[in-house]
């Protein structure tokens, strides 16, 4: 770390820099080019400093880097190009570890190898892989989390949030199945629908494969069309 680097939270009057600073790393990152013209993203910015925690990062009162974040989410962390490999960005990371102890995600675009490695080396792991639909460039990204001080409990409290959308999404499959009961009148399977919706379900879950998502796709329809009668 240079010895004249200095972090301190970010005013509102720093919105200029920290624009600048966002800009510039992000033209030079691999990742995909920015869908907002310079202008929006320097006004969202300047938004985001009255919202969410912001550190910026100066090498002789020069701001050469910052971390913006929320409660659970590292949004931003960027370096200016000529200050990259100085130890800013772990300085950055270890600040947002030290005021986030229990642990926070960030997302990466799957392209920028050298953010992913950075990332990885400084304890963080790859939680999961999207397509990009989600995202406003429609590029491949990457969940990464640090677990923080206690890895089980942040972890576990992850899998709840995934556990209660599925309770939403099981509850909305249910009722959808007794509304078609209802136009069907009878209990039939269609074994081949059943195995292209388990192979739409493999393309989105991979790791679970077609095999393992045909027998919980069974299983659900099998409950859902069981509740149906009830």
């Amino acid at each position: 770390m240079p010895t004249e680097l200095t972090l301190r939270p970010a005013t509102e009057a720093d919105a200029k820099a920290v624009a600048g600073i966002h800009l510039t790393s992000r033209r030079a990152a691999a990742m995909p080019p920015g869908v907002h013209p310079d202008g929006e993203v320097s006004t969202w910015l300047t938004g985001r400093l009255l919202m969410d925690e912001v550190w910026l990062a100066e090498v002789d009162e020069a701001p050469v880097g910052y971390a913006r974040f929320t409660p659970t989410w590292l949004d931003d962390l960027y370096v200016l190009p000529t200050h990259a490999g100085r130890g800013v960005g772990s300085a950055l990371l270890d600040l947002v570890k030290a005021q986030r102890p229990d642990g926070f995600c960030l997302w990466v675009f799957e392209t920028n190898a050298p953010a992913r490695a950075f990332y990885a080396h400084h304890g963080l792991v790859e939680l999961e892989h999207t397509d990009g639909s989600a995202n406003e460039e429609k590029a491949p990204d990457v969940r990464m989390a640090w677990p923080g001080s206690n890895p089980l409990a942040f972890l576990r409290q992850l899998i709840d949030e995934v556990d209660d959308q599925l309770g939403d999404l099981l509850a909305r499959r249910t009722a959808l199945t007794a509304a078609v009961q209802e136009i069907k009148h009878d209990v039939s399977r269609d074994p081949a629908r059943e195995r292209e919706i388990a192979e739409a379900m493999a393309d989105r879950a991979p790791a679970l494969g077609v095999e393992r998502l045909s027998r919980i796709v069974h299983t659900i329809i099998t409950e859902s069309l069981d509740a149906a009668r009830d």
